[in-house]
């Protein structure tokens, strides 16, 4: 999973389907999310989706963007804009079926 940047971020997800992560090393239900996240990018091919994280802690910039309150928060983003949000702790089958709208 690629951890995007201020300098990354826009580049990275400009082109594609993209699940990014908005996440903080002191958050619980962060470190829960990440190995579902792991899970979920092996099911799917660079080409059908990209999985990112992006640290609020870091970054507080880009989280702004989205109104981001409350971590962690998944985006899909399609071509660069927000196709959907979802908060909280979500497991891979939930993702998958969020995804498939878009994929």
């Amino acid at each position: 999973m690629k951890e995007l940047t201020n300098k990354t971020y826009d580049q990275t997800i400009e082109k594609g389907l993209h699940l990014v992560d908005f996440w903080a090393a002191w958050c619980g239900p962060c470190k829960m999310q990440t190995p579902i996240l792991e899970e979920l990018e092996k099911d799917y091919t660079e080409d059908e989706l990209k999985v990112s994280k992006v640290n609020v802690d870091d970054y507080p910039e880009i989280a702004g963007r989205y109104g981001i309150q409350s971590i962690p928060t998944m985006l899909i983003l399609k071509d660069g804009q927000l196709v959907k949000q979802i908060v909280g702790v979500h497991m891979k089958p939930q993702l998958q079926q969020e995804l498939a709208a878009y994929i």
